[in-house]
């Protein structure tokens, strides 16, 4: 591992990623009214590649810490990431209302990426920015091309 980081636990990261999967737990035990998100998906490698990116996002929130990083306070960068966490959790609701429009769709796509690109910064964490910025993409153009498009 570069000189720059350091293996160790991150709760703040698996909690960041637990409170964003919280929303996916439900909807995969109780489908959605209206529910566009469970169809066959025609971007099946470029699926793949955001799968992969999305778990090396999670190993690197969680296992790999910047040396040079203050302790975790409220930051500019974490009021993002509450901001973000919050509009997604109102897309889902608005999700589970039966709205399914372009403006949701993205709404349960990129404020959630947004939230671990803004703890990546704040942590000083550029391997798991780097993870989330791939994620992100792969993420954005599944979405875009599979419900918006």
């Amino acid at each position: 591992m570069p000189g720059k980081y350091k293996l160790g636990f991150d709760i703040w990261g698996l909690l960041l990623f637990l409170g964003i999967m919280v929303p996916n737990f439900i909807w995969f035990a109780v489908p959605a009214p209206n529910d566009l998100l469970r169809t066959d998906s025609v971007t099946g490698t470029l699926d793949a590649i955001g799968s992969v990116f999305q778990v090396l996002m999670v190993i690197a929130l969680c296992a790999c810490q910047n040396r040079g990083r203050k302790p975790l306070g409220f930051t500019f960068l974490i009021a993002a990431v509450l901001i973000c966490c919050l509009l997604y959790f109102a897309s889902w609701i608005m999700y589970y209302r039966g709205m399914a429009n372009s403006v949701v769709l993205l709404g349960l796509t990129v404020p959630p990426c947004l939230a671990f690109m803004c703890f990546s910064l704040d942590r000083k964490n550029m391997l798991a920015l780097l993870s989330a910025t791939v994620f992100f993409i792969c993420h954005l153009a599944h979405a875009i091309i599979n419900f918006i498009a």
